[in-house]
């Protein structure tokens, strides 16, 4: 439950957020508080531009708060411009700490602005989880289907139905929750890097930067990562599998494209995760249709159009089959990240990751040893035969049999479904 806010903290809070934005500028419209951020917003262009000036008139807006000469009287590091009503901070620093001092910690940790700047001094305030927490609110406040109608008018009930859009804490899948390569841990840290650094890779003109291919055998966690990316991130998820909105409507294919592309551009900054990316490879070999052909190109083009550095969208797309891929499609991204089936040690701690939960008596390195060529999915899906074998007999604690029995039915299973008998 939100604290009650007193009229003078309603109105510092806006003062700090809106200089702390006007001074960091990699810092996103997202990050604003959705009061703040719908009072600035400009409708033509669905942004807000720097620098924001609060007016009298603002501080009624968002705060409901039509005195704000007696706010002033009170608080020295406040001033106001009487010739247009603007308020500043004349003492920033006395300012924030003032605010720091008060019963304001929900505020800090709820308020991305806010928590970017104070994380510095407290190490409880994370700037990452304010915006999983204020996506949220955004989200709530306006609701992002609405947004989308609003763009795409009678055209958004059919893009609506090609992709799936989530906000951070709607995402399940953490990245906490994977196991790793050095190198799959090395690309996301770089791709963090480049998204709080937008601006300076702007000015030194490296614009062809977060556009990231995900390759792999089924079950090797792309599309868990991607989502997970989501969360870590703290950017809204726009998920499309290709093969949908290629064949969903084939007369309205380029312009779907198109429209799934401009839609992430307006939700910056976010996640375009495109699923089953081998499509294209199929399409542009085809020669039974020549819409499929013209829909891959615009696919190409679009994809050549987008940026993480000026357009705040961090694309990701995943295949199963990277070596259906032609060159055209390959160097259309400036990073490859490989999933693997796990080695060994992989599974070891796939192994305890999954089961960390669960009371089991085991040694995982014995099980990892016995489950070569197991992917992820694989790993958990032994972990779920095993735990609702025990819940048969009435039991939730774990031992080596049960595992063991766990991994010879999925062996079974597996040969079952790959040989048809």
């Amino acid at each position: 439950m939100y604290m009650e806010k007193t009229a003078a903290l309603e109105v510092v809070e806006l003062l700090l957020t809106v200089e702390i934005y006007n001074r960091i500028p990699k810092l996103a419209e997202a990050d604003l508080p959705p009061d703040v951020r719908q009072c600035y917003l400009e409708p033509d262009t669905e942004t807000v531009k720097r620098p924001i000036t609060v007016k009298g008139q603002d501080v009624l807006r968002i705060c409901a708060i039509d005195d704000v000469e007696s706010i002033l009287d009170g608080l020295t590091f406040l001033s106001q411009d009487k010739s247009d009503s603007s308020l500043k901070l004349s003492d920033f620093d006395a300012a924030a700490s003032w605010f720091a001092a008060q019963d304001s910690r929900e505020l800090i940790l709820t308020n991305p602005v806010l928590a970017r700047y104070y994380e510095k001094f407290d190490p409880d305030v994370s700037y990452p989880e304010a915006r999983v927490v204020n996506q949220s609110v955004l989200a709530r406040s306006k609701g992002l289907k609405a947004r989308v109608e609003k763009l795409y008018g009678e055209e958004s009930e059919d893009l609506l139905k090609l992709v799936s859009i989530k906000l951070p804490d709607e995402v399940k899948n953490r990245l906490d929750d994977m196991v790793l390569t050095a190198e799959q841990a090395g690309e996301i840290a770089k791709a963090g890097k480049a998204l709080d650094h937008r601006q300076y890779l702007s000015e030194i003109g490296l614009t062809e930067i977060g556009k990231i291919l995900f390759v792999g055998p089924p079950g090797t966690g792309k599309t868990t990562s991607a989502r997970g990316l989501s969360r870590w991130f703290g950017l809204p998820l726009v998920e499309v599998r290709l093969s949908a909105i290629i064949s969903a409507y084939l007369g309205e294919t380029s312009k779907n494209i198109d429209n799934v592309f401009i839609l992430a551009k307006k939700l910056n900054p976010c996640i375009l995760f495109i699923d089953e990316f081998d499509f294209v490879a199929k399409s542009r070999a085809s020669d039974d249709h020549g819409a499929l052909k013209r829909a891959v190109n615009t696919l190409l083009k679009a994809i050549d159009d987008i940026s993480l550095v000026e357009d705040g969208v961090l694309l990701i797309a995943a295949t199963n089959y990277p070596q259906l891929l032609d060159h055209a499609a390959w160097r259309r991204f400036d990073r490859v990240m490989s999933f693997d089936a796990p080695d060994t040690e992989m599974r070891r701690k796939i192994f305890e990751k999954v089961l960390h939960k669960v009371d089991i008596t085991v040694d995982f390195a014995e099980i990892a040893a016995l489950t070569e060529g197991f992917t992820g999915s694989d790993i958990r899906l032994v972990v779920r035969e095993a735990v609702l074998g025990a819940l048969l007999d009435d039991r939730k604690k774990l031992d080596r049999e049960d595992i063991l029995r766990a991994v010879e039915e999925f062996g079974k299973r597996n040969a079952h479904h790959q040989t048809g008998v």
